[in-house]
């Protein structure tokens, strides 16, 4: 499936919205951007991520492009699709970088005009800044692009977007149900998150940044977090991160009755299983 000729919108100028500008820019793709700050858009000119943008959409200018990319948190991006849909032109393909899928797809497939189609997808990259002078598509390369398509789609709106995804620089494009998703995304994703602001939030550290090794750097980096944005993706999967927090809370204890207990086999069970996984994961 070719994107050739196509004209991409980007709704929501942060860093991965501008990274994805930046990607498809590069590519030669005509970009516009519609967000919520003046001074975004002039940046994303000035530094020639975008060809124009605006922050009052209308007709005239959503109405130009054939494909529109939501770089939203998910209730601007449900509200902004009850508002503005009526702007888009008949037959645009939307798709959107949410972190959840489960409390937003099916929401925006039933309530979208039936010429338009939606796909969901979710780009496996980013950092622990945001803003669009942070933008920098360098971080899609040898990432994960996940697309989480229905029922409701069409195999070549499917295949358009995993095209897109390629576009833009990711190494690996797969499939997943949003149920699927979520689940993965519980584990993966949001526990980390957790686990990097308890360790952050459990004892007072600020005196020990002179003595600390790569170690607790690397699994602290995230903890730098966007309190607004991953609070609410943690409450839309409430039910699959509850789950994820108990199991990795359950294993903690094993690992505690282990060193209570000093029993040394099974700490080394334990990292053996530990080294033997984590292999897995090395690029």
């Amino acid at each position: 499936m070719s994107l050739k000729g196509k004209k991409i919108l980007i709704v929501g100028l942060g860093l991965i919205g501008g990274s994805y500008a930046e990607a498809l820019k590069r590519e030669g793709f005509e970009v516009g951007a519609v967000t919520r700050s003046r001074e975004s858009i002039d940046y994303a000119l000035q530094k020639g991520l975008i060809d124009c943008g605006t922050i009052s959409p209308d007709a005239d200018f959503v109405g130009r492009y054939d494909i529109l990319v939501f770089a939203l948190y998910p209730h601007v991006f449900l509200k902004w699709i009850a508002d503005n849909q009526h702007l888009i032109k008949p037959g645009a393909l939307l798709t959107d970088v949410t972190g959840v899928k489960g409390s937003v797809v099916g929401k925006v497939q039933e309530m979208l005009r039936p010429d338009l189609e939606f796909v969901g997808a979710h780009p496996m990259a980013g950092r622990e800044v945001y803003g669009v002078r942070n933008a920098d598509c360098r971080i899609f390369k040898g990432a994960n692009f996940i697309v989480t398509p229905t029922p409701s789609n069409s195999e070549a709106a499917i295949l358009e977007i995993e095209e897109l995804g390629r576009t833009l620089g990711f190494e690996r494009i797969s499939r997943l149900s949003p149920e699927k998703h979520d689940e993965m995304i519980g584990f993966l994703s949001q526990l980390t998150h957790c686990i990097a602001v308890g360790l952050m939030t459990c004892k007072d550290v600020r005196h020990m940044s002179a003595y600390t090794g790569d170690s607790f750097r690397d699994l602290t980096r995230i903890a730098r977090i966007n309190d607004e944005m991953w609070s609410e993706l943690f409450l839309l999967n409430k039910d699959e991160l509850l789950s994820q927090l108990d199991l990795f809370i359950g294993q903690m204890a094993d690992i505690r009755e282990a060193v209570a207990v000093g029993d040394s086999q099974r700490l080394r069970e334990l990292m053996r299983l530990s080294t033997e996984r984590r292999a897995l994961f090395d690029k």
